[in-house]
C-alpha cells in the first residue's frame, strides 16, 4: 500500500482546468471565481485518494458547494447519510458533517470505519443534552416513551425509545401510542410537533444555534422587498414558521421547490443549503437571509485530504452503545415502512 503520510500537498496543474471544466461551471455562480483554482488541486487530490483508498464521501446539505459538488459521492440529509453508508459497499465512508451524523453512519453500518474530518465539528442540539439527562427525564415522567431527534448523540438515541427527523417527527410521536410523549432536544421543532398532534409532548430547552437566530422581521422583510416566497426548517422560532408559505425539512425543501418553481425563494436555513440548491433550480432567484453553520464549515477539503491519507478521525462508539441507539433508530424505521405499504 501507498506510503500516504508522505504524498505532497496537491498544487495546480494546468490539465485540471479542462478535466474539472464541467465542475467549474457549476461552481461558478455558487462560490467567488477566483476561489475555483484554488479548490480543483484539493478536489483533485481527494477524488484519486478516496479511489486508492476505495472510500465513499458522503455530505450533508449543509456542506460548502466545491465539497457538496466538487467530491461528494453521496449527499442528503443526516438519516439519508447513514442508510447510505449502511448500504453502500466501501468499507470506508468519509462523513461530511458534524459529530452526531458520523456516529449515525457508525450505528447502521457499526462493522465499517467511518471518519470526520474535524472531531470537532458539533452541534448545538447534540450538546444540549446527555444521557443522564435523558434519564431524568424518565424518572420524572414515567412511562411516557422518548422521541429522540436525529440531531442527538448516540449515547442520548441509546436511551429513547424511537428517533425522529424533522419530516417524519409527527408520525414516530404518534406511532408510540401514548397520551404522552418526552420529546428531544429541539424546543422549536418540539413547538411545531405539538401543534399537529394531539400527543402531550413533554419539551427540552435544546436549540439550532443556527435557526433560532432568524426573526420574523427577516421572513417580512425578504418577502415584501423582493416578493419571495419564504421556506422555513422546523428549528426556525414559532413566529418565523408562522410567516413562511412552507415548513419542511431539508429533504422537504427540495421538493417544494421542484414542485413550485418559484421566480425568488428565501431559504430560511443554512446558507450552504441555499448555495448547493441554486445549482438545481437556476430557474430560481435564492434571497438571503441566511445562517452559516460555524460546526459546518469546519469541513474543509483539506481535512477531508487529511483524513483520508491519515485515516483519521475513526468514530467509536461502545457496543451495548449502538445497540440501543439502533434499535431506537430501527423503530423510527419501521415507522416508515408501515406508512408506505
Amino acid at each position: 500500500m501507498p506510503d500516504f503520510a508522505e504524498l505532497p500537498v496537491p498544487a495546480w496543474r494546468d490539465d485540471l482546468e479542462h478535466e474539472y471544466a464541467a465542475l467549474a461551471a457549476r461552481l461558478e455562480p455558487l462560490v467567488p471565481c477566483l476561489e475555483i483554482p484554488l479548490h480543483l488541486p484539493w478536489i483533485d487530490a481527494i477524488n484519486k485518494l478516496k479511489k486508492q483508498r476505495g472510500a465513499v464521501i458522503m455530505a450533508h446539505s449543509y456542506q460548502s458547494p466545491e465539497i457538496f459538488h466538487g467530491v461528494a459521492d453521496v449527499t442528503g440529509d443526516s438519516l439519508g447519510l447513514a442508510q447510505a453508508a449502511r448500504d453502500c459497499d466501501a468499507e470506508l465512508i468519509v462523513m461530511c458533517g458534524v459529530h452526531f451524523m458520523a456516529e449515525s453512519a457508525k450505528i447502521l453500518a457499526p462493522h465499517k470505519t467511518v471518519l470526520i474530518p474535524d472531531l470537532a465539528a458539533g452541534c448545538s442540539l447534540a450538546s444540549s443534552i446527555t444521557a443522564a439527562e435523558v434519564r431524568a427525564l424518565k424518572a420524572r415522567h414515567p412511562g411516557a416513551p422518548v422521541v429522540s431527534y436525529a440531531n442527538t448523540s448516540a449515547a442520548v438515541k441509546a436511551e429513547s425509545d424511537a428517533i425522529c427527523t424533522s419530516a417524519n417527527a409527527v408520525e414516530v410521536v404518534e406511532a408510540m401510542g401514548a397520551p404522552k410523549v418526552i420529546f428531544l432536544p429541539d424546543e422549536f421543532l418540539g413547538r411545531y410537533v405539538a401543534g399537529r398532534t394531539g400527543v402531550e409532548l413533554v419539551l427540552w430547552h435544546g436549540r439550532c444555534e443556527v435557526h433560532e437566530k432568524f426573526t420574523a422581521q427577516q421572513a417580512r422583510h425578504a418577502r415584501e422587498t423582493f416578493d419571495a416566497k419564504l421556506v422555513a426548517h422546523p428549528e426556525c422560532p414559532p413566529e418565523v414558521l408562522a410567516e413562511a408559505d412552507f415548513v419542511g425539512s431539508t429533504t422537504a425543501m427540495g421538493k417544494w421547490l421542484a414542485r413550485r418553481q418559484p421566480a425568488r425563494v428565501a431559504l430560511i436555513t443554512e446558507c450552504s443549503m441555499a448555495d448547493n440548491l441554486r445549482a438545481q433550480f437556476p430557474q430560481t432567484e435564492f434571497i438571503k437571509p441566511c445562517n452559516l453553520c460555524s460546526h459546518m464549515q469546519r469541513i474543509t477539503l483539506q481535512n477531508i485530504y487529511a483524513a483520508l491519507r491519515d485515516l483519521k478521525h475513526a468514530i467509536e462508539i461502545p457496543v451495548d452503545v449502538i445497540a440501543g441507539a439502533r434499535r431506537a433508530l430501527e423503530r423510527m424505521l419501521a415507522v416508515g415502512r408501515r406508512e408506505t405499504v
